[in-house]
């Protein structure tokens, strides 16, 4: 199980940062390091900028008032598109699809719960400074995670 607990760290990433993990990696693959996990798609570059692009756009979003919760069906599924993948990649070779298992079954109940922490820290700061600590918090733990995992 220890070898899998990059995948749960990432899960819980995406878990309030859906776009995160994938820039985080695709980030991680332009300074040319690999993932443990086989990772063909953020191999090409269209998918590698894109990841990075969805990211930064993604830490802009989310100040906005118009920002939908995380927890709404699209919000959902990028996460778990998100988390399975990134899951995959940061498992060791040969346990990629028990790697995205885990980083699915963490992101979606803890979107729930970042998701009620961030609206009481919302209550109490706004929407714009919490939404700016909870993204250096994310990002840095995203970083810290794949940057471990990678080699």
């Amino acid at each position: 199980m220890r070898s899998l607990l990059s995948s749960a760290l990432i899960g819980a990433v995406a878990s309030a940062r859906s776009m995160t993990p994938m820039a985080t990696i695709a980030a991680a693959r332009l300074a040319k390091r690999d993932t443990p996990g086989e990772l063909f798609l953020l191999d090409r570059p269209l998918f590698k900028y894109g990841a990075l692009a969805m990211g930064v756009g993604e830490l802009a979003g989310d100040k906005m008032k118009t920002a939908p919760d995380r927890t709404v069906f699209l919000g959902l599924l990028a996460r778990v598109m998100s988390a399975g993948i990134a899951g995959a990649a940061l498992a060791p070779q040969g346990q990629e699809k028990t790697g995205a298992a885990l980083a699915v079954a963490t992101a979606v109940p803890l979107a729930y719960l970042t998701l009620a922490k961030r609206k009481d820290a919302m209550a109490r700061i706004g929407q714009t400074k919490s939404g700016l600590i909870e993204d250096a918090l994310v990002v840095a733990a995203g970083a810290a995670v794949v940057a471990l995992a990678t080699r």
